[in-house]
């Protein structure tokens, strides 16, 4: 694993990728270097004129890229279910659930879910479980599952998934990367039940550059904030190809373990992809079942495949 990059990445030739959010950012480099080492790469994208111009400027940096845009709006329960609906390939060699919002003022999907939990866990949430026939039918599948350090600010309150009675920005989006490990440890759990080979993992970025910083504070009018996000981005953050590895490690390195969280080497800010540090929340059985069976009362997505 040190000094682990790019280069590294083993051959994808002949499997199918997912990769949410591959318009920009941490999503766009990760379809990106996929498609580079043969991958039959799916940019899974809100806008159609942002994932358009991402496949573009794809097709132009990795000639022989076999890539393609299809629409998937997480914040839109009925947006997943089509995108699921609507895949045209029988088998999926990788899940990336990479797509997220930060520190958002507060705001509720279509399915009035509060947005962060909305769009981070529960769309995620739907998606696999959607896609988990193609996933089982595809020996070696692999499901990784963007977190963040951020997690360990707050633990999740199932009673209060959606922030009904007090909204804090940074405690929603922490609360929310609690719940995309608790998903990734109880997803391990149910497939190992099963007697699955699909491998579900976790990975941050660390501190990387990109718009997921600024979108916070431009909608919320905070211009001071936003600023102070541009220059982190510039004097402290590592590069969105920097902040990629963990990702692209997570989900091709060989010998990656159900339920590894993957970042950064340097204190879990920046360098070659190395085993992280989760706070111990999220790793509990009892919470990963019970936020389990709230998402799939909320979603309406039951993992009937993984039932004894």
């Amino acid at each position: 694993m040190p000094g682990w990059n790019a280069h590294d990445i083993p051959d994808q030739s002949g499997r199918v990728a997912v990769v949410t959010g591959a318009n920009s950012g941490l999503g766009y480099v990760t379809a990106r270097e996929l498609a580079r080492k043969g991958a039959r790469v799916v940019l899974a994208c809100r806008s159609e004129a942002r994932g358009a111009a991402a496949v573009e400027r794809l097709g132009s940096e990795v000639r022989q890229a076999q890539v393609e845009l299809r629409l998937l709006d997480l914040g839109d329960l009925g947006s997943v279910r089509d995108f699921a609906a609507t895949f045209p390939y029988e088998r999926l060699d990788l899940l990336v659930n990479n797509a997220g919002v930060m520190a958002l003022p507060y705001g509720t999907t279509v399915d009035g879910f509060e947005t962060q939990f909305g769009v981070n866990h529960l769309g995620h949430f739907a998606l696999t479980g959607l896609l988990l026939p193609a996933l089982l039918g595809t020996p070696g599948a692999r499901v990784v599952t963007v977190s963040s350090p951020m997690h360990a600010v707050a633990n999740i309150d199932i009673g209060e998934l959606n922030s009904e009675r007090r909204y804090r920005r940074w405690i929603a989006y922490a609360r929310s990367k609690t719940a995309n490990l608790l998903f990734t440890h109880e997803l391990a759990r149910r497939l190992a039940a099963r007697g699955s080979g699909v491998v579900a993992a976790a990975a941050h970025p660390g501190y990387a550059a990109t718009n997921l910083q600024t979108a916070g504070p431009r909608m919320s009018g905070r211009r001071v904030g936003e600023w102070f996000m541009r220059v982190g981005n510039r004097v402290f953050a590592q590069s969105a190809e920097a902040g990629a590895l963990p990702i692209l490690y997570a989900a091709t390195a060989p010998g990656v373990r159900p339920d590894s969280f993957t970042g950064p080497s340097f204190a879990g800010w920046r360098g070659s992809p190395a085993p992280s540090w989760r706070a111990p929340w999220t790793i509990d059985d009892r919470a990963g079942e019970r936020l389990w069976e709230e998402s799939e009362r909320l979603t309406g997505v039951t993992y009937d495949l993984l039932k004894a």
